[in-house]
């Protein structure tokens, strides 16, 4: 646990809450005759605590954006995506107490199981040392992260969608035409883009490519991205 409070620059006055935060409920269960706490109910405070922090800061850092960008971008950031993302920028899996099963089954790169406990960790450093550390904590990641989605200009939302789903193995991308109309100079054409048979964007255009380039436009919103 050094070693990880070295890591995120924040060292607690009662360790103990680090442990817990680190805590899975497999490892509890495992050893029930010890009455050991787990990290469920610090996730339940982290999850507020990101919230307020990540709102605060872009509502005063980003007053180019609208009520629903700001929604948008606050959505992207504490996702559980996101959360993964920041947990393995510290190796968090490493430091977590599971019980044998779950580690050997890859518990400690599952993302759910990671994201809970990131949250777990910023509920310990603030009920150890305040909003202030918590705040600082949190920024550390997300301010970082605001600056590369601001890089990120997306023109060609089919090749990005595809290299996003592609991370994952598995996953499956399809494109179905289910709306034709108009006369054949001026044609109007609607596809769904589906992910292992379920709709995560629909568009429309002029050529069925078009179409598809909006389909996938609206999938990378609904993703956050």
């Amino acid at each position: 646990m050094k070693d990880l409070q070295e890591k995120i620059g924040y060292h607690f006055k009662n360790p103990e809450l680090l442990s817990v935060a680190l805590t899975h409920s497999s490892f509890a269960n495992e050893h029930k005759s010890q009455h050991i706490k787990y990290n469920e109910r610090l996730e339940f405070l982290g999850d507020s605590v990101l919230s307020v922090v990540v709102s605060d800061y872009i509502f005063k850092n980003c007053p180019e954006l609208p009520e629903g960008e700001l929604t948008k971008l606050r959505s992207y950031l504490v996702c559980e995506r996101s959360l993964f993302n920041f947990a393995k920028q510290i190796d968090l899996g490493k430091y977590l107490r599971l019980s044998k099963g779950e580690r050997n089954n890859g518990g400690a790169q599952r993302p759910s199981i990671l994201a809970d406990a990131f949250e777990a960790v910023i509920a310990a450093i603030y009920i150890d040392g305040g909003i202030e550390p918590a705040s600082k904590h949190i920024l550390n990641f997300v301010i970082p992260e605001i600056k590369n989605k601001k890089k990120k200009k997306i023109t060609d939302y089919k090749t990005t969608l595809q290299e996003i789903i592609q991370k994952n193995p598995g996953e499956q991308l399809e494109y179905v035409l289910i709306k034709e109309s108009g006369p054949d100079h001026n044609k109007h054409f609607v596809v769904e883009v589906h992910l292992n048979s379920n709709v995560i964007g629909k568009g429309g255009g002029r050529s069925k490519k078009e179409a598809e380039q909006q389909a996938a436009r609206e999938a990378l919103e609904l993703m956050g991205y």
